[in-house]
């Protein structure tokens, strides 16, 4: 368990991400998979979302939340999340009036066709996050991203 880390906190949905570090407030939608088993993302630049298959926010194990980068030439909700230093808070809202706050641990950039699978969605020892969205170089004959920024954070409070 990540130093200052705290128990697990009982169930209860996001419904709301702010990031101090970045002035980020969004709502957050539950998202669910594709049909080719990869994550849904959200549908424009806000709201953020958490996928449903993931622990709620605070609970134990890797809590995922997605956000874009930009969106039709607009930044997105995650746009700044590759500026994240550890030390940094994220705070979750949620739906039984809690709120669960998380310290980053470490901010990392992986290869598309390299995503740590394991070290995102894995089971981990404590309540910990996982802010993931697009990062790297743009391909304009794909319109994708090249890489993926993952922030890694645990429940401090």
């Amino acid at each position: 368990m990540p130093a200052g880390a705290i128990p697990q906190m009982p169930a209860s949905a996001p419904v709301r991400v702010q990031i101090p570090a970045l002035g980020v407030t969004s709502r957050i939608m539950e998202l669910g998979l594709e049909r080719d088993g990869s994550m849904e993302v959200p549908p424009g630049a806000y709201p953020v979302g958490w996928y449903g298959g993931s622990p709620n926010p605070g609970q134990l194990g890797p809590s995922v939340l997605a956000g874009h980068v930009d969106w039709e030439g607009e930044p997105g909700a995650f746009y700044g999340l590759r500026e994240l230093v550890p030390g940094d808070t994220v705070v979750i809202d949620r739906a039984d009036g809690t709120v669960a706050t998380f310290r980053v641990d470490r901010v990392e950039k992986y290869p598309k066709d390299d995503f740590p699978t394991e070290g995102v969605y894995g089971d981990i020892d404590h309540a910990g996050l996982r802010l993931i969205t697009c990062g790297g170089s743009f391909d304009e004959d794909t319109g994708e991203y090249l890489d993926n920024v993952i922030v890694f954070a645990h429940l401090t409070g």
